[in-house]
């Protein structure tokens, strides 16, 4: 296997620190432990699927016909389809490109940022298995002071026939206040229903000032067992906002974490997710405030089918010496099956006196309230419980910065739900 790296790592023209990186991680995996997901047993599941292959190529690729004028990049598996910046932000130094041309054409920026801030590749089997065998990634850098207008859009599709790993890195850094809103989408493309693995990392620096808002929609298929981290680094005066929705069709852990590093560092995490006929989804989204009168908020809500189990564990920890500090967040599951399986697991960590911290957590079924209200007013039942359930979910969909992408989400939203 060592080979195997050796020779992936010569193909793609990378530095010698990245491959000495690889080769470390490699020998460590066997010793390192999984991470800690509360009430997920998910250790057994095949998350290394599928064989290490220096290059992948995909008939199934999607087509670009509604292209916008803003920074896109897209990838099919291994394959970088498309990258587009438009010539405003190449002249103040924006950067968007595949991670292997990052390391070639900006080796120290990346050398700088890559698994050495946000998150190490020691942490975890899963962290030292993803820098051993990621094999595809972007790299997006904001410079100092640059507010980019419009959204910049990544896609990462992985062809359902595909047995090739999706072992996906992406690290995005926004210089001191700098500010954009980056929307990612992973999904599947083509017909088939070839069993395959991910391990994905997201590694966001916000250095002081820096403001970023991160929305995502993931819609793997079922056939893929998913270990997906996001995780930031917020620095003084910084911000991060996400919105995700998880909309996968297999078994699937996310590991969602904001370290509030900085003084007045702010971050809002909110998840929303739907779980249908056996699969199993655990997601934990962890905020640690650190600096003086950080401000961290975790809100998740999740809809559960069939079979399903879904898992909510939500983190707030406050370190000593974090003076002024906030932690707040709100867990809550709405069951639609009797045979369906929900957790919602609020955990305070506070080990500071002078802060503020709460909790809310909840499991239930759609209130005969409101759905008598709404068909009092002549709408079906179907339609009625639909609007009940959106609206569960929508203070994530108000986030997702696209118009066609929320539309897109609400289509996801009623295939899960089976209408």
């Amino acid at each position: 296997m060592m080979d195997k790296i050796q020779t992936f790592s010569l193909l793609k023209e990378e530095p010698n620190w990245m491959l000495k990186t690889r080769l470390k991680a490699a020998k460590q995996i066997e010793e390192l432990d999984f991470p800690l997901i509360e009430r997920v047993k998910y250790q057994r599941w095949d998350l290394f699927q599928g064989e290490f292959d220096e290059e992948e190529y995909s008939e199934n690729i999607p087509a670009f016909d509604d292209m916008e004028d803003n920074a896109f990049i897209a990838q099919v598996g291994t394959q970088t389809l498309m990258e587009q910046l438009p010539s405003e932000l190449i002249e103040q130094g924006v950067i968007l490109t595949d991670i292997f041309s990052a390391m070639q054409e900006h080796e120290e920026l990346v050398q700088k940022y890559f698994m050495s801030k946000v998150v190490k590749p020691d942490e975890s089997k899963m962290s030292a298995h993803h820098v051993a065998f990621m094999s595809s990634g972007i790299f997006l850098y904001v410079p100092k002071n640059v507010k980019v207008q419009l959204p910049i859009e990544a896609m990462f599709f992985q062809d359902a026939n595909s047995t090739v790993p999706m072992n996906k890195h992406i690290l995005i850094v926004a210089d001191e206040h700098a500010e954009f809103t980056y929307l990612e989408r992973l999904q599947m493309t083509g017909v088939g229903s070839a069993k395959s693995s991910a391990n994905i990392m997201v590694e966001v620096v916000a250095l002081n000032g820096a403001k970023v808002k991160f929305a995502a929609i993931d819609r793997l298929g079922e056939d893929m067992t998913a270990f997906i981290t996001r995780r930031a680094l917020v620095m003084n005066d910084a911000s991060i906002d996400w919105a995700i929705g998880v909309m996968n069709d297999g078994n699937m852990v996310a590991d969602y974490d904001s370290n509030l590093v900085g003084n007045g560092s702010h971050a809002d995490m909110k998840v929303v997710a739907a779980s249908s006929s056996r699969q199993v989804q655990g997601i934990d989204s962890r905020i640690t405030n650190i600096g003086n009168h950080s401000v961290g908020h975790i809100f998740q809500h999740g809809v559960i089918l069939d079979r399903s189990t879904l898992t909510f564990n939500g983190i707030g920890h406050i370190l000593h010496g974090a003076k002024g500090a906030d932690a707040q967040q709100e867990s809550r599951v709405l069951m639609l099956s009797d045979k369906a399986r929900g957790d919602a697991n609020p955990i305070l960590l506070i080990e500071e006196n002078e802060v503020t911290a709460g909790h809310a957590a909840s499991i239930g079924r759609i209130d005969p309230e409101d759905m008598y209200y709404l068909m009092s007013r002549g709408i079906s039942e179907g339609e009625a419980k639909r609007l009940v359930i959106r609206g569960f979910l929508g203070n994530v969909l108000v986030n997702i910065p696209i118009r066609k992408v929320q539309n897109d989400f609400i289509e996801m939203l009623e295939r899960k739900l089976g209408n």
